[in-house]
């Protein structure tokens, strides 16, 4: 049986993307590789961080490349297990907007 600690909050998986975001932003070179593949200007990227589609792509961005995602959690301790949990809420049934 899960306990409710086992349950992953939505408010993590959301404090989790906004934290890749904020990682990206420091990382030129994959920030502007992940705005090309979403097709988010970097003039929209205020905007579009409200679009819970937009957090999905940011932890799905991730969770498509191993060494990005060992790169972002060394830089900012966050364990990769937190962001499959928030791959898990944002991106799974419940998550998205978009289903």
């Amino acid at each position: 049986m899960k306990s409710q600690k086992d349950t992953p909050a939505p408010e993590d998986a959301e404090a989790t993307a906004i934290a890749i975001l904020g990682w990206l932003a420091g990382e030129p070179e994959l920030l502007s590789r992940f705005l090309a593949l979403t097709g988010v200007a970097p003039g929209e990227v205020r905007n579009a961080v409200g679009d819970p589609g937009f957090r999905a792509a940011l932890v799905d961005f991730l969770m498509g490349h191993e060494p990005t995602l060992l790169a972002f959690s060394a830089a900012t301790g966050i364990q990769p297990e937190a962001v499959v949990r928030a791959h898990a809420i944002l991106s799974g049934p419940y998550g998205s907007d978009d289903f």
